[in-house]
């Protein structure tokens, strides 16, 4: 009968615990929501006007090649070239009305999101070309690549802590290229 007894006891523990351990899981993971793609800068880099004027901006991917290594979807090309728009109008490197008229076309050739980790790393790079629309001449053409970073500290989620990192990379990448343009004379 004692033993019986323990038998039923064991169950209703067993049971409490993974009352407990479920309970615990749900508050955890509750009280994240995952960021969206939001690749805008916050801060953007002081920069030098050029006497030249933005016309266009096209972000996509580049032709798949071997080795290449791309773990988006669709909405990356999007949300890079709002941002990067974003960031162009706020730093004022362009003038509005110029003689000289440029396009900047983006091909995303390298994302590579974190599989797991406590730190989750995010890989990105693009190349950027700046063509002079009267001339036809590449005035600027660049690869940019970084990385986007964020410890186990910023949330407990991996998947939130996932989706950040790809939005610091990206703003990195879009960051780093307007200070090369701003270090170059075109």
């Amino acid at each position: 009968m004692l033993e019986g007894l323990f038998k039923i006891l064991e169950i209703i523990m067993k049971k409490i615990y993974l009352l407990l351990t479920s309970t615990l899981l749900v508050f955890l993971t509750s009280c994240s929501t995952i960021p969206p793609a939001d690749f805008t800068l916050q801060e953007v880099p002081s920069v030098s006007k050029k006497d030249a004027e933005m016309v266009s901006i096209t972000v996509g991917y580049e032709a798949k090649k071997r080795g290449m290594k791309i773990e988006t979807n669709h909405l990356v090309p999007t949300a890079w070239q709002t941002a990067l728009e974003d960031a162009i109008n706020r730093s004022l490197i362009f003038s509005d009305d110029q003689e000289r008229k440029f396009s900047l076309s983006v091909r995303i050739y390298h994302f590579d999101l974190p599989a797991a980790g406590i730190t989750m790393v995010s890989d990105c790079g693009a190349m950027y070309e700046v063509l002079d629309r009267n001339s036809g001449d590449v005035v600027f053409s660049e690869r940019i690549y970084t990385s986007g970073s964020v410890p186990m500290n910023y949330d407990f989620v991996g998947v939130v802590r996932a989706s950040e990192s790809i939005n610091r990379c990206a703003r990195n990448n879009i960051r780093d290229f307007l200070i090369a343009l701003d270090n170059r004379n075109i």
